[in-house]
C-alpha cells in the first residue's frame, strides 16, 4: 500500500501552488509563438532527443540577436518541456512569482477536480508522405472524465500515438478541437497545457542524480514549493525511498520507469500521458509497475491517458478503453464492455482469442444463428464453447454437433484443444490446467458434442478486420 499521507501531500500541494492554468489559445501564425527569444526556461525535461534540439536552435537564436523561428521549431522545443517568458528579453522576477499567475499556472486555491475533463471533438491529423497523405487520426471524437485512467489500445499505425501527441501539444492538428475542462486547448503551448509525460525511454538525464531529475522542472520553473521536500514525497510514492544520491545508470529498467514516472508529477500536472511505460521491461516488471501506476495515480487523482499495445495492461489499469483501428474510432467503453459486448468485427477479433468458422459451416447451422446476406464468416470465442463427453441431443437447449479432440497442447497453466467437426472444421477450446484434471479429463480422439450460443456468434468478412494503415 502507498503512504497515504504522502499521496495526501502531494494532493494538498496541488491546490495551494500549481491549479488551472488561464491563458487564452494562441494561434499557430501568432508572433507569441513563433518568435524565439534568447532566454528560455524548461518546464520539464520529456525528451532527450527533443532537449538536444531546442538547445541547438537556441544557440542559433543567439547567434543570430533576437531571430525568429517557425511554429515547427517552436513545437520541437516545446517537445523537451521548454518554456519562455513572453517577449524577447524577458526574465522572471519577484513580482513574477508572487502574481497570481506563473508562466501557466495559478498560485492561488481553486475550487475544482484535481484532473482535467479532457474532450476531443472532430480530431483529424494528416501527414504528407511519397506515397499521399497518410491519414493518422481521421475525426476522432472522445471524453476522459476527471482523474480517470484511460488507455488508448490498437494495432501499429492506428492513429494511438499520434492523438497522444496532440493532447500534449507535441503536434499541431490538421483539424478539430481539444478542450480541457472549458478551456479550448487546441492552440495552447505546451507548457500551459499542466501536462506531464512519460516516455517509453525514460529520457531521464544521466549526469543528474534521482533527485535531482525529479526536482529539475521544480528547479527551471521556479516553483514556490519546498523541492527536497517534493522529492522526498515523490520517492516514497514511488517506492524508492533511500534511492535519490543514486544516478539512473545504477538503477534497473523498472526502477528508472519509476523516476520517470515521479519526475513527471514533480510539477504537479493535471494530465499525466504515458506512452508505452512499460514496453522495455519484462513481464514479471510490467506487471508489478502496473499494480503500483494504478495505486499511484489514484492517490494523486491525475486525469491519465496511457498509449499501448498490451491488452493486459490496458484492461488491468483502464477505467475506459479507446480501440483505434486506421486513424478511427472502433470502439470506446469500460474493459468489461469492450470484451462482453464488441461493437464491430475488428474489436471482437482484435481483442482477446476468437474462433473463426465458414458461415455455413455444422456448426453454425446447428445453433440457429443465421448471418446477414454476404457475410462469409462467423466468429466466436473458444470461452463460449459448451461442450458434452456423453451423447445428448441438445444441450442448454441447443442442438449438438459432434465433433472430436484432434489435438491437446499443454501450453503452462491452460490446456488448448483442437475440436474437428465433421465437415473438417475445426476450432480451439481453452481450459485451465485444473479444469483439464479434474473436469473435462479429455483425451486426443475422444468424441464430444459441442454448443456454441447464438448470441455469442458475429458474421464478417475479411475486409472488415483489417488494420493496415490507409494512404
Amino acid at each position: 500500500m502507498l503512504p497515504a499521507g504522502r499521496a495526501q501531500a502531494l494532493r494538498s500541494s496541488r491546490d495551494s501552488t500549481a491549479c488551472a492554468a488561464k491563458p487564452g489559445p494562441r494561434s499557430v501564425g501568432s508572433s507569441s509563438r513563433s518568435s524565439f527569444p534568447r532566454r528560455w526556461v524548461a518546464v520539464q525535461a520529456l525528451d532527450t532527443s527533443a532537449l538536444e534540439e531546442q538547445q541547438q536552435q537556441q544557440q542559433a537564436a543567439q547567434l543570430n540577436g533576437n531571430g525568429s523561428s517557425t511554429a515547427h521549431q517552436h513545437r520541437a522545443a516545446a517537445a523537451a518541456g521548454v518554456s519562455r517568458p513572453s517577449g524577447p528579453t524577458a526574465t522572471l522576477t519577484d513580482e513574477d512569482v508572487n502574481g497570481m499567475q506563473l508562466d501557466g499556472i495559478q498560485l492561488e486555491q481553486q475550487q475544482q477536480p484535481t484532473g482535467l475533463y479532457v474532450r476531443v471533438r472532430g480530431m483529424v491529423k494528416h501527414f504528407n508522405t511519397a506515397k499521399g497523405v497518410f491519414k493518422a487520426v481521421d475525426g476522432v471524437d472522445v471524453d476522459i472524465p476527471p482523474s480517470s485512467i484511460c488507455a488508448l489500445l490498437g494495432p501499429s499505425g492506428s492513429g494511438k500515438t499520434t492523438l497522444l501527441r496532440l493532447v500534449a501539444g507535441l503536434e499541431l492538428p490538421t483539424g478539430g478541437k481539444i478542450y480541457f475542462d472549458d478551456l479550448d486547448a487546441t492552440d495552447l503551448a505546451v507548457q500551459d497545457r499542466q501536462v506531464g509525460m512519460v516516455f517509453q525511454s525514460y529520457a531521464l538525464f544521466n549526469h543528474m542524480t534521482v533527485s535531482e531529475n525529479i526536482k529539475f522542472g521544480l528547479q527551471v520553473r521556479k516553483l514556490p514549493v519546498d523541492h527536497d521536500k517534493r522529492a522526498a514525497d515523490l520517492l516514497e510514492l514511488v517506492q524508492l525511498t533511500g534511492l535519490g544520491d543514486r544516478y539512473p545508470r545504477q538503477l534497473s529498467g523498472g526502477q528508472r520507469q519509476r523516476v520517470a514516472l515521479a519526475r513527471a508529477l514533480a510539477s504537479n500536472p493535471r494530465l499525466l500521458l504515458l506512452d508505452e511505460p512499460f514496453g522495455a521491461l519484462d513481464a514479471v516488471v510490467r506487471k508489478q509497475l502496473r499494480a503500483g501506476l494504478k495505486e499511484i495515480v489514484r492517490s494523486v487523482g491525475v486525469t491519465t491517458i496511457i498509449v499501448t499495445h498490451d491488452q493486459e495492461e490496458a484492461f488491468d489499469l483502464a477505467d475506459q478503453v479507446v480501440i483505434f483501428n486506421r486513424g478511427l474510432i472502433e470502439q470506446s467503453g469500460s474493459p468489461n464492455e469492450i470484451i462482453k459486448r464488441p461493437a464491430t468485427p475488428f474489436v471482437m477479433g482484435f481483442v482477446g482469442d476468437t474462433n473463426s468458422v465458414p458461415a455455413g459451416c455444422m456448426l453454425v447451422r446447428r445453433s440457429g444463428f443465421n448471418p446477414r446476406l454476404g457475410k462469409a464468416r462467423v466468429m466466436f470465442r473458444p470461452s463460449d464453447i459448451r461442450l458434452s463427453k456423453e451423447y445428448v441431443a441438445t444441450l442448454d437447449g441447443q442442438q449438438v454437433t459432434p465433433a472430436t479432440v484432434n489435438e491437446a497442447a499443454n501450453m503452462g497453466w491452460t490446456m488448448k484443444y483442437t475440436l474437428k467437426f465433421d465437415d473438417d472444421v475445426e476450432v480451439e477450446f481453452s481450459v485451465t490446467r485444473a479444469q483439464a484434471d479434474k473436469e473435462f479429463k479429455l483425451d486426443v480422439g475422444q468424441r464430444i458434442y459441442v454448443v456454441v450460443p447464438p448470441s455469442a456468434m458475429m458474421e464478417f468478412d475479411e475486409t472488415e478486420l483489417g488494420s493496415a494503415p490507409i494512404i
